[in-house]
């Protein structure tokens, strides 16, 4: 039938902007305290590290700045202009609210660490490598590396692949959770616009 496509698109359940921010929040939270011990306990243990760079479990707030920044940052591939920005709004806020910082500078340090994982993973574009290679540089993994890879300022590769397959669980497949299944649409409220235009850009 040629136009089944658009009939299925048409038939889809509809899933508001604020619904899909509320999942995307809560699961990014629960992932990352849940999955960072992991991460934790796999580098500590490492035996390619000259010596264990001693993270801590608990210390898991730029983790979860890097999973954010990196997943918001794939939305406009998968979403309507518009619905995007809705999206991203609407994520800033709700985690500015959780971690009682001003949305304004959520969305100020999300386009930040979009920025340092652009600038690290040059000329690679693949969002899991970004991932990788920002734990890398934020934990200051680097220094715990012999001297080798240390005086390069590089990742050891074998450390990266391990580290790589453990990160890629946090990558949001958004078609997979929500536009193959959902067609969004936006709410109006009173919610304001943050800095989502820079973090779009």
């Amino acid at each position: 039938m040629k136009n089944l496509g658009l009939l299925n698109w048409l038939s889809k359940r509809k899933l508001t902007d604020e619904k899909v921010a509320n999942i995307f929040v809560n699961t990014s939270l629960e992932i990352v305290e849940e999955g960072w011990p992991k991460i934790v306990e796999l580098l500590n243990t490492s035996p390619e590290f000259e010596r264990s760079p001693e993270l801590d479990p608990k210390d898991y707030g730029r983790f979860l700045m890097i999973v954010v920044s990196a997943n918001l940052s794939l939305v406009p591939k998968h979403f309507d202009p518009g619905v995007d920005r809705a999206i991203i709004k609407r994520c800033c806020a709700k985690f500015g609210r959780i971690l009682g910082v001003p949305k304004e500078n959520f969305a100020k340090k999300v386009k930040e660490f979009k920025a340092f994982m652009k600038k690290v993973n040059h000329p690679s574009t693949n969002s899991v490598t970004a991932m990788t290679r920002a734990v890398f540089y934020k934990y200051h993994l680097i220094e715990s590396q012999d001297e080798y890879f240390r005086d390069m300022n590089v990742p050891n590769p074998i450390i990266m692949k391990g580290l790589r397959d453990v990160v890629t669980h946090f990558y949001w497949d958004w078609d997979e959770v929500i536009c193959d299944n959902y067609k969004v649409v936006i709410t109006q409220d009173d919610v304001k616009d943050s800095n989502q235009e820079e973090i779009l850009a």
